[in-house]
């Protein structure tokens, strides 16, 4: 069916003259006359039905119509713009938009980026931060790295390496090594999206601690190592996010034991897109990097928790 959408030469006139409240400028911008615009902009107002300038005695002024779509407009000419330039910029390479939970993306990857060029000579990775699951369908995304139930609907999932946090402080708080029963008489941090992990550890190290469930709550492995390094308690982080903490004395590991059966980070691609070849490149060079004993650049750790990671398998779990 065909859609119902306006000339992109209307909606950049338009969009040309909300942004500078005046024809002439606008005019001026795309080298074009001010009648040129005039027109440009009629012609959208009929489109749409109502309209989007107030002309005053002094100029023109947006309706409140008018700046509701602008600033629609803008946000999607910039969107077409940027890949446009993309595409441009990248001929023969590729483009991958991921979806990357926040601490994982900064600690983990882009490392790693920057010492092996993303998998590859003319690969660019895009990247926003996403913490929770979505549907492709409703995004940009090509795909996504996720800690956490794999089985979104119509995609296929790859097995990075599991979670397998351990209790960590600053010196300051504690110097261990402590047992469970010890840490539990500690101030605790909670995970707000994990936020049964102590109580799980606790139960797994066979310690009842009451206060399990209480403490401050921060929602990211970031916020809590931070929280962690200035003495406000202890937290459950993956040691390889805090590498250069724990390596710099900042954090201390209290208790090697990781508790049970844990979260594991997946890279998750819709069904559709596991055969555009940038994606297959980004894929290959990622569970490589994440395979135990796997490359090491800039002398930032490839394992989980330097045992119990496995190798990412061959075949994806389709969710």
């Amino acid at each position: 069916m065909r859609k119902r959408l306006p000339s992109t030469t209307a909606l950049q006139a338009f969009e040309a003259a909300a942004r500078h409240q005046s024809f002439t400028h606008a005019a001026q911008e795309l080298s074009l006359t001010q009648g040129a615009i005039c027109r440009q902009i009629a012609t959208l107002e009929a489109f749409v039905g109502v309209p989007l300038f107030d002309r005053v005695r002094r100029g023109v002024r947006l309706t409140d119509a008018g700046e509701r779509y602008g600033r629609l407009v803008r946000r999607q000419l910039d969107a077409i713009e940027r890949d446009t330039l993309a595409i441009m910029a990248h001929q023969g390479g590729g483009v991958v938009d991921l979806a990357v939970v926040p601490t994982f993306a900064t600690r983990w990857l882009l490392p790693r980026l920057a010492g092996a060029q993303g998998g590859g000579p003319g690969l660019q990775v895009n990247m926003t931060t996403r913490t929770r699951p979505f549907l492709f369908d409703d995004t940009e995304f090509d795909a996504a790295i996720y800690s956490g139930d794999p089985g979104w609907p119509g995609t296929r999932a790859y097995f990075l390496m599991r979670e397998n946090p351990v209790p960590v402080c600053s010196p300051r708080l504690a110097d261990g090594p402590l047992d469970a029963a010890a840490i539990a008489a500690l101030p605790l941090l909670q995970q707000s999206t994990r936020p049964t992990a102590w109580r799980d550890w606790f139960a797994s190290a066979g310690v009842n601690a009451p206060a399990d469930m209480a403490g401050m709550r921060l929602e990211l492995f970031s916020m809590l190592s931070q929280a962690a390094a200035d003495g406000l308690g202890v937290a459950l982080i993956p040691p390889f996010l805090i590498q250069r903490e724990l390596d710099q004395g900042e954090l201390r590991i209290l208790n090697p034991h990781s508790g049970p059966v844990q979260r594991a980070f997946h890279l998750i691609v819709p069904e559709r897109k596991t055969a555009l070849p940038a994606l297959v490149q980004f894929r290959d060079w990622l569970v490589e990097q994440a395979r135990p004993g796997g490359p090491d650049p800039q002398g930032v750790s490839a394992r989980s928790d330097g045992a119990t990671a496995r190798r990412a398998p061959l075949r994806p779990e389709t969710a």
